[in-house]
This record gives C-alpha cells, structure tokens and sequence, in this order.
C-alpha cells in the first residue's frame, strides 16, 4: 500500500537499480514519506535518501543515472549532497548515528544503520522509512509507531523529548511549526519537555531559528503557533517584546484588552487576506511598543499614546537580533507600524482632502498593505461595531482612490526639482532649495495649489521673493 502511494515515480525505480548495482541498502525517509501518507501537497517536493555508506557516492551515481546535465552540489561538512531532477530537490545522506555535547549543537557523527538515523530523527512521523533494494522494494519500517500517531495527528519525539531537545533544541521550533503546519497537536510528555528545556533554545544560532519562525509566519493560522511558544516558554527568549504584551491590567475597575491576543487575531485577519510574509510581520508587530507607553488615568482609564511611533523606533533593532533583512523589508515593516493609526484616525472624522493626500504621500505604494492592515486590526467582538467601523474603511478607500485620481500624490515627485530651483534663481544647492521644495509639498498636500508645475513654479518665484532671491528668467514656463 505505501509503495503504491509513495513510490509512485520512476525516481524510485533508478533509485533502486543503483542501489542494487552498488549493494547498498538505501531508504526514501522522513518528509517525503509523511506527507505522502497524508496526501498532502505543499508545493515543491523534498526526497530525503538514508543509504548504509556514503551518500555523496550514491548521489553523483544516481545524477549519472538519471541523466548527464544534472549538478550535483556536496556539502562536505555534513556530508550531504543533493541535486535537482525535474520537481524534485533529493538530498542523499549516509545512515549515521549523532552523539552531543551539553553547550554545543555541533554533533559528532559516526556511521551508523538504518535503525541509528530513524533513532536520530526528531519526531515519530519524521523517522517513517520505506526501503529501495529489490528485494525489500517499498518495505515500510515505522519502528516508533509514527503511522499511529499521524492517524492521531500527535507530534511526539522518538526518544525520551529530553534527549531529543537537549541534543537540538531547534526541535522545540519545529514541535511547534509541524503541530501548526499539519493542525496536529504536541503530546503532552513532549510538550512538557519543551517547556523544561526552552532556555536551551539560546545555544542555537538565530537565522536557524528564524527559518522556523518564518515558516509559522507563513501558515493559515499563525496565532497558534506563537500561543504554542508563549506557553512553552521559548517566546520570551526569541521575541521577548511580544511576550510581553501578554496579560491585562486591571484599575479602579478599568482594564485594557490583552495586547498579546489582539495582535494575534491581527495576524491572522490578515492572513486571510495577503500572504506577504512582512505584512504579516507588521500585524504582528503592530502594538510592540504598547507595553513601553501604557499609563493609566483615573478618568479616561488605560492609554497608549505614541506606541505606533515608540513601535516603528524599535523595528530596526527587533529585525536586527532576530537576523531578518534589514534593507526595504525591514522599512516597510516600519512604515506601516509607524502609520497604522492613521486610516483610524480618518475614518473616525470627516476626511479632508488634506489628510488623505499626506496619508498617500507618507504611505506611497503601501497604502493598500496599509488599509489591509488597519482592517484586521478590527477585532471587537460586537458586530454592529466591526460593520461600523468597516464601512468607515469602506468610505476612506474610496476617498483615497479619489484624491490619488485627482491629484496624484502617491509617491510624490515635485513638479519642480530642485536642479530646476537652482537654476531658476542660480544659486547653489543648500537650505534656500530644501525650504522651497518643502513649501511647494506642504502647499500641495495641503490643496493650496494643484500638483502641476505652472502653479508650483509661481510658488517657487514667491517663495524666493520671501527669501531675497532674484529669478534669472522672469518667464512664466519655468525654463530656465
């Protein structure tokens, strides 16, 4: 039966006929394996290769097998070596056995058997095995019971959780990505052993771990995930700020939401919408600073004045130890942290056409991102309220549509540059062109002037008067 599901490509049979030409013993393993039995598609296909000897050996056979233009790259350190065939990336290992010490995740590797790698895996439905020598042709070997706990959608280690998170505390990451990932839960033994080994997960380098983090990111309801971490512990030393928005606070009566959870549920109305994986990071990070601004008023009750401001101010330094990029990503990122207020603010007023133009002209080809934003992060449990607040929205996108059809501001280049200002009054670039090029900007964002370059070219003139300047060309068409 798992023959038929899983072997189901002529990969399979090369694979075999060279693993008989050489008399190796070789097994397609982990991923693979599991995602076949759940019939599950996930885009491209990952083809793990166990062999007993050398798996680079096997590797460059199998390429030549397969056929004569295919490279394969070796990564001699792990001793591991893969190569792309159609939609497959396969990757060939040797069967070994790995033993650690307590400070290091560098493991010290020796040879081993079948039996020794499945032992090595980190969970029960990762260490499925299906055998490639003729004899034993699609041979099923599930020596941890994995098959049952897939049925039971249960993520449980091998071994004792202890040693298995111990030896790699990455495999904390990764409980919590699979139970995320394929909607399993993590066994109750396992998951106390997260929570007693979490402080481990510091001897692990950081862009490992934020590949896991990024993939959590990147599932349907990435929330669980980051509840999963919160109550395992790992959260306050991955992402401590967002731990701390955990919890509410309560005065005279008056208490605030639970930061923690509302951003969550932002995270996920967004998902919904976009599968941006740095959106997501702004609705995750949105309220980050609420912590760091909260005070409490007897009258008013709880506030967080500036946080979106306080928020976009510590972005740098959170993509920074977290090893995110930190180039236009980490930006936008900032951006729209900084400026999630703002489409509140309008669709709680009458919006001017002052304030839209500069939320276009601040946002630029954001807004969109940034609207999508500002609606998840509706999360009121009153309906009528959610509706309400929605058509505001509703009325804010039309007028943003409406001013950018109108006047153009969205990544706004002023109709006369500064090289045109400099040649205009002949003077040489300073703070006489940066104070003229921001009056024509605020006249124009404040719809004193349309954005066209005869009205700011007149400004320009009557700006320069102000300043003691003279224009060398009194014309009117701004040629200078």
């Amino acid at each position: 039966l798992y023959m038929h599901i899983c072997l189901n490509d002529n990969i399979f049979a090369i694979l075999s006929e060279v693993a008989e030409a050489e008399k190796i013993k070789a097994w397609v393993i982990g991923g693979y394996v599991r995602d076949c039995l759940l019939k599950r598609d996930h885009g491209g296909k990952d083809i793990d290769i166990v062999v007993v000897g050398s798996g680079i050996d096997f590797a460059r056979k199998a390429a030549k097998k397969l056929g004569p233009a295919i490279k394969v790259t070796v990564y001699g350190n792990f001793g591991t070596a893969m190569f792309r065939y159609r939609d497959f990336d396969v990757e060939f290992v040797g069967a070994r056995k790995e033993s650690y010490n307590f400070d290091s995740r560098k493991p010290v590797v020796e040879e081993g058997t079948i039996e020794d790698d499945q032992n090595r895996r980190d969970f029960t439905i990762n260490a499925l095995a299906i055998s490639l020598n003729r004899e034993t042709y699609g041979d099923f070997s599930d020596p941890f019971g994995g098959m049952n706990d897939l049925r039971a959608k249960v993520i449980r280690t091998p071994l004792d959780p202890d040693i298995t998170f111990s030896d790699d505390p990455l495999r904390m990451m990764r409980a919590v990505r699979f139970a995320v990932q394929l909607d399993f839960t993590i066994d109750e033994t396992t998951f106390r052993s997260i929570a007693a080994n979490a402080e481990r997960i510091g001897i692990v380098s950081m862009e490992r771990v934020i590949v896991e983090l990024n993939k959590i990111m990147m599932c349907r309801n990435p929330s669980r995930g980051f509840i999963l971490l919160e109550k395992a512990g790992l959260l306050k030393h991955i992402l401590p700020e967002l731990a701390d928005l955990r919890g509410v606070e309560a005065r005279e009566g008056k208490a605030h939401k639970d930061n923690f959870i509302h951003s969550l549920k932002v995270l996920d109305n967004v998902c919904r919408k976009s599968d941006n994986l740095w959106l997501r990071w702004a609705a995750l990070l949105h309220d980050i600073a609420k912590p760091v601004t909260k005070k409490f008023d007897p009258e008013t009750g709880w506030s967080f004045h500036g946080h979106e401001f306080i928020g976009s101010k510590m972005i740098p330094d959170i993509f920074r130890r977290l090893k995110l990029p930190l180039n236009d990503r980490m930006k936008y990122v900032r951006k729209l942290v900084d400026l999630h207020l703002r489409p509140i603010a309008l669709s709680m007023e009458n919006v001017t056409d002052s304030a839209v133009r500069r939320l276009l002209f601040e946002a630029g080809d954001d807004i969109d991102d940034l609207m999508t934003l500002c609606e998840a992060d509706i999360t009121s449990k009153n309906e009528a309220t959610k509706a309400r607040h929605l058509e505001n929205f509703g009325m804010v996108r039309n007028k943003l549509k409406e001013i950018e059809e109108k006047d153009a501001v969205r990544n706004f280049q002023p109709p006369v540059s500064g090289d045109e200002i400099i040649a205009i009054f002949r003077i040489k670039p300073g703070r006489q062109v940066g104070i003229i090029k921001n009056t024509i900007r605020e006249a124009i964002l404040d719809g004193q002037i349309p954005n066209e370059h005869e009205a700011a070219y007149q400004l320009v003139l009557s700006k320069g008067r102000e300043l003691g300047l003279k224009p060398v060309d009194k014309g009117s068409s701004g040629k200078a």
